[in-house]
């Protein structure tokens, strides 16, 4: 029999990353009363991490003390190709086996028995901030969520804009003319060098040219199979000489990357988060605004630079924020 609905239905919200899943039960002001955290899988492709984002949202209802069904809506916050309208994600490149259009709404709404949206992982997280967190102050910002892949979100003169569905890719604007390659099969993006995925990648040529790292180490000693913003974090603290190089080279992309686009666009803040810039904190948004100045057109008035908020929380508070507003 379906739960008993509350007076204040809570909506729920999933960020589903390349490395973790992260599902949030929010209700009225976007308080979170209930949260769980999957690892996004390794294998299995789309109906591999289906299961995984039904179990995470079923674990945080539970925590909220209700059902899924008792869910006015979930949205989700996710990677890739988004097609709102069809309910679809393709080309999730950042998660494992995931290329064709797969119908990731409805196979939710099956599972959970409630309504499902969806919308792009990064514009969601982008506008909670926007709405909640530190772009508050501002009519014009711009998100970088620095994870597994580097991603952007935009909000101009007090609206999302996604322009014809691809605006705010920040991750594959060219930080260096035939450069490394990135996941996406091009040369010199932003996020061949500043990218966990892509990063990760490197360490391993590296290890394999014969350079020592405590990187896969930690990994290990962790019980990760990949290279978290955790592992990254405690390589630093080591002083591991690889993890420092590599970190470093991605706030020099970060600083070329973000001021270029804030070249173009001209915003009143930049909202660093994700996992990476989220793990790394303030410290780490002094170095990417440092790394921005010298490429700055405008120098004498920098856009602010403020550290996310919302935290890990941020995206499935933003895809919680879809399911409210969005009809279908």
């Amino acid at each position: 029999m379906p739960a008993q609905k509350p007076k204040t239905t809570p909506r729920g919200g999933i960020d589903l990353g390349g490395t973790k899943i992260q599902a949030a039960v929010v209700g009225a002001r976007g308080k979170v009363v209930g949260e769980a955290r999957e690892p996004t899988p390794t294998a299995g492709g789309p109906l591999a991490v289906t299961e995984a984002v039904a179990l995470a949202m079923q674990l945080a209802t539970s925590a909220a003390g209700i059902k899924p069904d008792a869910l006015t809506a979930i949205g989700v916050g996710s990677p890739g190709n988004v097609d709102e309208r069809a309910g679809t994600v393709a080309q999730a490149r950042n998660v494992s086996g995931w290329d064709g259009a797969f119908p990731l709404a409805a196979k939710l709404s099956e599972a959970l028995g409630t309504r499902v949206v969806l919308g792009n992982d990064v514009s969601v997280a982008t506008k909670a901030e926007f709405d909640l967190g530190a772009g508050k102050p501002y009519r014009s910002l711009l998100g970088v969520f620095w994870g597994t892949g580097v991603g952007g979100g935009l909000i101009l003169d007090g609206r999302p804009w996604v322009g014809r569905a691809a605006a705010g890719e920040i991750g594959h604007m060219v930080v260096r003319i035939g450069g490394r390659l990135c996941g996406c099969g091009r040369r010199g993006c932003l996020e061949a060098y500043a990218g966990r995925a892509s990063m990760e990648a490197k360490a391993r040529r590296l290890v394999d040219q014969g350079e020592h790292t405590a990187l896969f180490e930690i990994m290990q000693k962790r019980g990760r199979t990949r290279l978290t913003s955790g592992v990254w974090e405690r390589a630093l603290q080591q002083g591991d000489k690889v993890a420092q190089r590599l970190i470093d080279q991605a706030v020099e992309a970060l600083g070329a990357g973000i001021a270029s686009a804030d070249n173009l666009l001209d915003v009143e803040a930049v909202i660093i988060g994700g996992g990476l810039g989220t793990k790394l904190g303030e410290p780490y948004v002094e170095r990417i605004r440092e790394a921005m100045m010298p490429h700055l057109f405008v120098d004498d008035r920098p856009p602010e630079l403020h550290l996310s908020t919302l935290g890990d929380l941020g995206g499935a508070i933003g895809a919680a924020l879809v399911a409210k507003t969005r009809k279908s």
